[in-house]
């Protein structure tokens, strides 16, 4: 007799929370007005004017700014990525679910990792490069690529999961709601659905595609190349077109 359902989620995120926005100060004055002329001194009779150039603050490149990035382990080594990491002050997100087993002729509940040999770190690319290639401490982690089309090479970049959707794909797995769904795959049926977003019951805030799936109205977060997450069912009415 095989037992596998699922019972409750159990989310991990752990870690430092936001990073600080880098902020800049340039000034909205001509430039013209960008020099300043010191008072004439009533001593010396003499004045002394001195210029001060406003410079342009420089954008951050792309590689300096956090984000939300997905991760690969192999042989089920996420959790052990994960707790090194957050251990280290890393802020990360390991989704797991409870399921009931029948080991040994008992039912055990036992605690699996939602996707497979993934898991979500936060910070900028290099922060996070220091760990991806750590072959001494964590040889069996990489990013999880994009491949992307250069023209006529194929590039590989670390992917980047937007903010909105990792905090969607939070929601879910923190819902404690039977009959969601997990695909590694993608789901033809929700790439082209209406984004909206959930504005009650258990999937509050998530913003994803709505289709029919199963018989059932749900909303769906995709994300690109790696993987589909579906929500239990949600009525019409708690759902807003974006």
């Amino acid at each position: 007799m095989k037992v596998d359902e699922w019972t409750s989620e159990d989310v991990h995120t752990s870690g430092g929370g936001e990073f600080p926005p880098c902020a800049g100060l340039a000034s909205n004055a001509l430039p013209e007005a960008q020099s300043t002329v010191s008072a004439e001194s009533s001593q010396t009779g003499v004045s002394t004017r001195n210029a001060h150039i406003a410079s342009k603050p420089k954008a951050p490149k792309e590689e300096d700014i956090p984000h939300w990035y997905a991760l690969r382990t192999t042989y089920g080594r996420e959790k052990k990525a994960y707790d090194y990491m957050t251990a280290k002050g890393i802020t990360a997100f390991y989704p797991t679910t409870n399921v009931v087993k029948l080991i040994n002729g008992k039912r055990k509940v036992v605690t699996e990792s939602r996707l497979p040999n993934i898991f979500f770190a936060y910070g900028t690319e290099e922060q996070l490069k220091s760990f991806v290639y750590d072959n001494v401490n964590l040889p069996f982690l990489r990013f999880y690529y994009r491949h992307v089309h250069v023209g006529r090479r194929i590039e590989k970049i670390p992917m980047i999961v937007p903010d909105y959707q990792m905090e969607s794909l939070k929601i879910i797995c923190a819902a404690d709601a039977d009959n969601t769904i997990v695909s590694l795959g993608e789901v033809p049926k929700f790439e082209k659905g209406q984004l909206v977003k959930v504005t009650e019951g258990a999937f509050k805030g998530v913003i994803g595609r709505v289709a029919r799936w199963q018989g059932q109205q749900r909303v769906a977060v995709v994300v690109e190349e790696l993987v589909t997450v579906v929500t239990a069912y949600v009525p019409s009415a708690f759902l807003d077109k974006m």
